[in-house]
């Protein structure tokens, strides 16, 4: 999503005669756009903030802009730390991101056209949600992010038009719980059919989806379109019952696994991120955990430890002792990777249709990774004979 809102923001600049750079020391303006949905990330985002004051002061009339999650949360007081920002755009503020570039009165009035700046390469990105109301304790996007609303389809269509246009052969739909996807009646299902048949598109994916927006008509709906990936990145957080009601995920356990067994029923792949270490979480919840690791067949899964973030419910909760969460994590990590491994062991000896992304690198519809000793064109979309899996790499 960052880089779907840093492709969007580059346009603008484009707009108004910027042009990117090779490298920092040749730019004349440093665009850094920023997460805050673990506390890692943010700190990041404002340490590398102090650090452009040197950029900065080296050549006269560099220009700052800090924008996105962290920049939304920490607000203006940012400028009174770092007074060498310009300009700070907080993720609420994307959309009107054009309006505040001609505010600052750093830039001259846009003149139309850099409508191919950010480029697009194999995957183009589009946003068709922004925001999220689901509100789960832990996640600090509603607050930065604001609540969910839907994108017009028919500037998702051309946004996505656009894509295909500058070279993109995969599209890759975004928002918080995508979905969730329901502009005046129009649903996700029929926004996947609408974008599917769009001429030179050959593969089309979607993240992050909810697990209560995962129904029969999705099902069908991939299903009936070959362009449909075939695989779906479904967060699950946790195995517990009483983790998922105090996470106030809305579903619980069972739920969630009829909603993987539907979508592994339909050929559908499925990986997930979970949280080690919530607050209320027993070692009887991870067990849970990780059984739901082993039941529900995850081809491949992101872990993390629990990060309070400011604002949310979470947040004031007792965290647990910073060494057994880091046990429940290591722990995790190695049943994912045993999960994964047993997913990749099961491929060879099929033919899988792989998306080129290099010469000699593409993913299949089900997002294994796939090396060939062939060489194709990047974009090329081929059938190859899967030999043998080596790790996260299937060889062919």
């Amino acid at each position: 999503m960052n880089m779907a809102d840093s492709d969007e923001m580059m346009l603008h600049l484009a707009a108004r005669g910027c042009i990117g750079a090779r490298d920092m020391e040749e730019a004349d303006i440093v665009l850094l756009n920023t997460c805050t949905v673990r506390e890692h990330a943010e700190h990041r985002a404002v340490s590398f903030l102090g650090r452009l004051a040197k950029w900065k002061s080296a050549k006269k009339g560099r220009v700052i802009i800090f924008a996105g999650c962290a920049a939304q949360r920490l607000g203006r007081g940012l400028r009174r730390r770092f007074p060498q920002t310009d300009i700070i755009a907080g993720a609420k503020d994307i959309d009107g991101f054009g309006g505040i570039l001609d505010k600052s009165g750093l830039f001259g009035a846009a003149a139309g056209g850099g409508a191919g700046a950010a480029g697009a390469g194999i995957t183009g990105l589009v946003n068709i949600t922004r925001g999220c109301s689901c509100r789960c304790s832990y996640c600090i996007v509603p607050y930065v992010r604001g609540e969910a609303y839907s994108i017009n389809p028919d500037d998702i269509l051309a946004a996505a038009s656009r894509k295909i246009a500058a070279g993109a052969k995969e599209i890759m739909l975004l928002g918080q719980t995508v979905n969730g996807y329901n502009y005046k009646g129009k649903n996700f299902c029929s926004l996947l059919r609408d974008i599917a048949s769009l001429k030179g598109l050959l593969r089309l994916r979607f993240m992050s989806p909810h697990p209560v927006f995962i129904d029969e008509e999705f099902i069908k709906t991939a299903v009936a379109e070959p362009k449909i990936s075939r695989h779906v990145h479904l967060p699950a957080q946790s195995g517990s019952d009483k983790v998922l009601a105090d996470m106030k995920r809305g579903y619980d356990r069972r739920a969630f696994l009829r909603k993987t067994e539907m979508l592994r029923g339909a050929g559908i792949a499925v990986s997930t991120d979970i949280i080690a270490g919530y607050p209320t979480e027993t070692e009887e919840d991870f067990c849970q955990t990780l059984s739901l690791v082993d039941e529900a067949a995850f081809t491949a899964a992101y872990c993390f430890k629990f990060s309070p973030r400011a604002l949310t419910p979470a947040a004031a909760l007792a965290p647990l002792d910073d060494k057994i969460v880091e046990k429940r994590l290591d722990i995790l990590l190695n049943k994912v990777k045993t999960a994964s491994a047993a997913a990749y062991a099961a491929q060879p000896g099929t033919k899988q249709a792989v998306l080129f992304e290099t010469p000699t690198n593409g993913r299949t519809s089900t997002n294994f990774w796939v090396r060939t000793s062939k060489k194709y064109a990047a974009g090329e979309l081929a059938e190859v004979e899967i030999k043998e899996a080596e790790d996260t790499i299937l060889l062919a």
